[in-house]
Protein backbone atom coordinates (compact mmCIF):
# COMPACT_ATOMS: atom_id res chain seq x y z
CA UNK A 1 0.00 0.00 0.00
CA UNK A 2 1.16 3.57 -0.70
CA UNK A 3 2.15 5.89 2.12
CA UNK A 4 -0.79 6.70 4.38
CA UNK A 5 -2.51 10.06 4.06
CA UNK A 6 -4.51 9.40 7.24
CA UNK A 7 -3.17 7.31 10.12
CA UNK A 8 -5.23 6.60 13.23
CA UNK A 9 -3.62 4.67 16.08
CA UNK A 10 -5.20 3.35 19.29
CA UNK A 11 -8.14 5.75 19.10
CA UNK A 12 -10.39 5.73 22.16
CA UNK A 13 -13.49 7.84 22.69
CA UNK A 14 -16.11 8.20 25.38
CA UNK A 15 -19.64 9.56 25.55
CA UNK A 16 -19.90 10.27 29.25
CA UNK A 17 -18.90 7.03 31.00
CA UNK A 18 -19.49 4.91 27.87
CA UNK A 19 -16.20 3.76 26.30
CA UNK A 20 -17.42 3.81 22.68
CA UNK A 21 -14.15 3.42 20.75
CA UNK A 22 -11.66 0.97 22.20
CA UNK A 23 -8.29 1.21 20.48
CA UNK A 24 -9.32 1.72 16.85
CA UNK A 25 -6.41 1.84 14.41
CA UNK A 26 -6.70 2.36 10.66
CA UNK A 27 -4.94 3.95 7.72
CA UNK A 28 -5.99 5.41 4.38
CA UNK A 29 -3.55 5.90 1.51
CA UNK A 30 -3.84 8.81 -0.91
CA UNK A 31 -6.22 7.97 -3.73
CA UNK A 32 -8.00 5.16 -1.88
CA UNK A 33 -11.61 4.62 -0.97
CA UNK A 34 -11.66 2.92 2.44
CA UNK A 35 -14.93 1.81 4.05
CA UNK A 36 -15.90 1.44 7.70
CA UNK A 37 -18.69 -1.11 8.04
CA UNK A 38 -20.42 -2.83 10.92
CA UNK A 39 -23.71 -3.06 12.74
CA UNK A 40 -25.54 -0.02 14.08
CA UNK A 41 -23.76 1.19 17.20
CA UNK A 42 -20.43 -0.41 16.25
CA UNK A 43 -18.60 2.94 16.45
CA UNK A 44 -18.35 3.91 12.78
CA UNK A 45 -19.73 7.44 13.04
CA UNK A 46 -17.89 8.00 16.31
CA UNK A 47 -14.63 7.10 14.56
CA UNK A 48 -14.90 9.76 11.88
CA UNK A 49 -16.24 12.31 14.34
CA UNK A 50 -13.18 11.69 16.48
CA UNK A 51 -10.92 12.03 13.43
CA UNK A 52 -12.54 15.42 12.75
CA UNK A 53 -12.06 16.51 16.37
CA UNK A 54 -15.78 16.64 17.09
CA UNK A 55 -15.55 14.50 20.23
CA UNK A 56 -13.82 16.09 23.19
CA UNK A 57 -13.32 12.99 25.32
CA UNK A 58 -10.84 10.91 23.32
CA UNK A 59 -7.28 9.60 23.26
CA UNK A 60 -4.91 8.08 20.72
CA UNK A 61 -3.09 9.60 17.76
CA UNK A 62 -4.36 10.99 14.47
CA UNK A 63 -1.93 11.93 11.72
CA UNK A 64 -2.93 13.55 8.45
CA UNK A 65 -0.63 14.36 5.55
CA UNK A 66 2.36 13.58 7.75
CA UNK A 67 1.39 15.88 10.64
CA UNK A 68 -0.03 15.06 14.05
CA UNK A 69 -3.48 16.67 14.22
CA UNK A 70 -4.92 14.97 17.32
CA UNK A 71 -4.65 18.15 19.39
CA UNK A 72 -5.96 20.50 16.70
CA UNK A 73 -9.51 21.91 16.74
CA UNK A 74 -11.95 20.90 14.02
CA UNK A 75 -11.54 24.07 11.97
CA UNK A 76 -7.76 23.51 11.81
CA UNK A 77 -8.28 19.96 10.56
CA UNK A 78 -10.62 21.33 7.92
CA UNK A 79 -8.01 23.92 6.91
CA UNK A 80 -5.40 21.15 6.65
CA UNK A 81 -7.51 19.47 3.97
CA UNK A 82 -9.97 17.17 5.76
CA UNK A 83 -13.45 17.51 4.31
CA UNK A 84 -16.48 16.15 6.14
CA UNK A 85 -20.00 15.27 5.03
CA UNK A 86 -22.02 14.45 8.19
CA UNK A 87 -24.89 12.00 8.28
CA UNK A 88 -27.38 14.82 8.94
CA UNK A 89 -26.01 16.84 5.95
CA UNK A 90 -26.39 20.20 7.75
CA UNK A 91 -28.13 22.04 4.95
CA UNK A 92 -28.80 25.54 6.26
CA UNK A 93 -32.53 26.45 6.22
CA UNK A 94 -33.44 29.78 4.69
CA UNK A 95 -30.46 29.76 2.31
CA UNK A 96 -30.57 28.90 -1.38
CA UNK A 97 -28.55 26.13 -2.99
CA UNK A 98 -26.02 28.72 -4.17
CA UNK A 99 -25.74 30.25 -0.70
CA UNK A 100 -25.22 26.82 0.88
CA UNK A 101 -22.49 26.11 -1.65
CA UNK A 102 -20.80 29.39 -0.81
CA UNK A 103 -20.38 28.16 2.76
CA UNK A 104 -17.86 25.67 1.42
CA UNK A 105 -15.77 28.56 0.10
CA UNK A 106 -15.64 30.71 3.23
CA UNK A 107 -12.18 29.50 4.24
CA UNK A 108 -10.76 29.81 0.71
CA UNK A 109 -10.61 33.61 0.53
CA UNK A 110 -11.70 33.77 -3.11
CA UNK A 111 -12.85 36.93 -4.81
CA UNK A 112 -16.35 37.17 -6.21
CA UNK A 113 -15.32 36.20 -9.75
CA UNK A 114 -13.32 33.15 -8.64
CA UNK A 115 -16.10 32.14 -6.28
CA UNK A 116 -18.60 32.30 -9.13
CA UNK A 117 -16.37 30.15 -11.34
CA UNK A 118 -15.99 27.56 -8.59
CA UNK A 119 -19.75 27.31 -8.10
CA UNK A 120 -20.31 27.13 -11.87
CA UNK A 121 -17.85 24.23 -12.06
CA UNK A 122 -19.70 22.38 -9.29
CA UNK A 123 -23.01 23.08 -11.04
CA UNK A 124 -21.66 21.36 -14.15
CA UNK A 125 -20.61 18.30 -12.14
CA UNK A 126 -23.98 18.21 -10.33
CA UNK A 127 -26.56 19.22 -12.98
CA UNK A 128 -29.51 18.85 -10.58
CA UNK A 129 -27.94 21.45 -8.32
CA UNK A 130 -27.11 23.67 -11.28
CA UNK A 131 -30.79 23.77 -12.19
CA UNK A 132 -31.74 24.77 -8.63
CA UNK A 133 -29.13 27.30 -7.55
CA UNK A 134 -31.78 29.86 -6.64
CA UNK A 135 -34.06 27.39 -4.86
CA UNK A 136 -34.21 27.22 -1.08
CA UNK A 137 -31.94 24.28 -0.31
CA UNK A 138 -34.12 22.76 2.40
CA UNK A 139 -36.84 22.09 -0.23
CA UNK A 140 -34.59 19.72 -2.20
CA UNK A 141 -35.20 15.98 -2.07
CA UNK A 142 -33.11 13.89 0.32
CA UNK A 143 -30.84 12.74 -2.49
CA UNK A 144 -30.39 16.26 -3.79
CA UNK A 145 -29.54 17.52 -0.31
CA UNK A 146 -26.91 14.80 -0.02
CA UNK A 147 -25.42 15.86 -3.36
CA UNK A 148 -25.40 19.45 -2.09
CA UNK A 149 -23.54 18.44 1.06
CA UNK A 150 -20.94 16.56 -1.01
CA UNK A 151 -20.60 19.42 -3.49
CA UNK A 152 -20.13 21.90 -0.64
CA UNK A 153 -17.33 19.73 0.78
CA UNK A 154 -15.65 19.51 -2.63
CA UNK A 155 -15.63 23.29 -3.00
CA UNK A 156 -13.10 23.60 -0.19
CA UNK A 157 -10.68 21.51 -2.32
CA UNK A 158 -9.91 18.96 0.41
CA UNK A 159 -7.19 16.34 0.23
CA UNK A 160 -9.61 13.81 1.71
CA UNK A 161 -13.33 13.59 2.49
CA UNK A 162 -14.96 11.71 5.37
CA UNK A 163 -18.48 10.61 4.39
CA UNK A 164 -21.00 9.47 6.99
CA UNK A 165 -23.87 7.30 5.68
CA UNK A 166 -24.23 9.06 2.31
CA UNK A 167 -26.82 6.61 0.95
CA UNK A 168 -29.19 6.81 3.92
CA UNK A 169 -32.75 7.68 2.92
CA UNK A 170 -31.94 8.03 -0.78
CA UNK A 171 -33.80 6.35 -3.64
CA UNK A 172 -31.87 3.50 -5.35
CA UNK A 173 -31.32 5.34 -8.64
CA UNK A 174 -29.56 8.19 -6.82
CA UNK A 175 -27.56 5.73 -4.73
CA UNK A 176 -26.14 4.27 -7.96
CA UNK A 177 -25.39 7.78 -9.20
CA UNK A 178 -23.63 8.62 -5.96
CA UNK A 179 -21.54 5.43 -6.11
CA UNK A 180 -20.37 6.38 -9.58
CA UNK A 181 -19.53 9.87 -8.31
CA UNK A 182 -17.29 8.41 -5.61
CA UNK A 183 -15.50 6.24 -8.15
CA UNK A 184 -15.08 9.26 -10.41
CA UNK A 185 -13.60 11.26 -7.53
CA UNK A 186 -11.14 8.46 -6.81
CA UNK A 187 -10.12 8.34 -10.47
CA UNK A 188 -9.42 12.06 -10.14
CA UNK A 189 -7.13 11.42 -7.15
CA UNK A 190 -9.52 12.13 -4.26
CA UNK A 191 -9.22 10.08 -1.07
CA UNK A 192 -12.40 8.95 0.71
CA UNK A 193 -13.15 7.38 4.09
CA UNK A 194 -16.69 6.05 3.85
CA UNK A 195 -19.01 5.05 6.70
CA UNK A 196 -21.91 3.17 5.17
CA UNK A 197 -24.69 0.94 6.48
CA UNK A 198 -25.25 -0.36 2.94
CA UNK A 199 -22.49 -2.96 3.22
CA UNK A 200 -22.75 -4.26 -0.32
CA UNK A 201 -22.43 -0.75 -1.76
CA UNK A 202 -19.51 0.13 0.51
CA UNK A 203 -17.54 -3.03 -0.25
CA UNK A 204 -18.22 -2.89 -3.98
CA UNK A 205 -16.81 0.63 -4.46
CA UNK A 206 -14.04 0.69 -1.83
CA UNK A 207 -10.50 -0.64 -2.12
CA UNK A 208 -10.17 -1.78 1.49
CA UNK A 209 -12.45 -1.96 4.49
CA UNK A 210 -12.42 -2.18 8.26
CA UNK A 211 -15.17 -4.04 10.11
CA UNK A 212 -16.03 -2.51 13.49
CA UNK A 213 -17.84 -4.27 16.31
CA UNK A 214 -18.41 -2.82 19.77
CA UNK A 215 -15.86 -0.09 19.23
CA UNK A 216 -13.07 -2.34 17.97
CA UNK A 217 -11.69 -3.27 14.55
CA UNK A 218 -12.42 -6.99 14.22
CA UNK A 219 -11.52 -7.51 10.55
CA UNK A 220 -9.72 -5.59 7.83
CA UNK A 221 -8.69 -6.37 4.29
CA UNK A 222 -9.47 -6.02 0.62
CA UNK A 223 -13.12 -5.06 0.23
CA UNK A 224 -13.98 -7.74 -2.31
CA UNK A 225 -12.46 -10.40 -0.05
CA UNK A 226 -14.64 -9.24 2.84
CA UNK A 227 -17.68 -9.04 0.56
CA UNK A 228 -17.20 -12.67 -0.42
CA UNK A 229 -17.07 -13.85 3.21
CA UNK A 230 -20.64 -14.70 4.30
CA UNK A 231 -19.61 -15.09 7.94
CA UNK A 232 -18.41 -11.50 8.19
CA UNK A 233 -21.52 -10.15 6.46
CA UNK A 234 -23.93 -12.14 8.63
CA UNK A 235 -22.15 -11.67 11.95
CA UNK A 236 -20.99 -8.06 11.82
CA UNK A 237 -22.75 -6.21 9.01
CA UNK A 238 -26.45 -6.66 9.66
CA UNK A 239 -28.67 -3.78 10.65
Amino acid sequence: MAEALLEVADLNAWYGPAHVLQGVSLSVAAGEIVALVGRNGAGKTTTIRAVMGLIANRSGSVRFAGAAIGARPTHARFAAGLGYVPEERRIVPGLTVRENLRLGLLACGLGAAAEGRAIDAVAQRFPRLGERLGQEAITLSGGEQQMLAIARALLSQPKMILLDEPSEGIMPALVDEMAELFLELRRGGMTLLLVEQNVELALEISDRAYVLDQGRVVHEGASLTLLADPTIRERYCGV
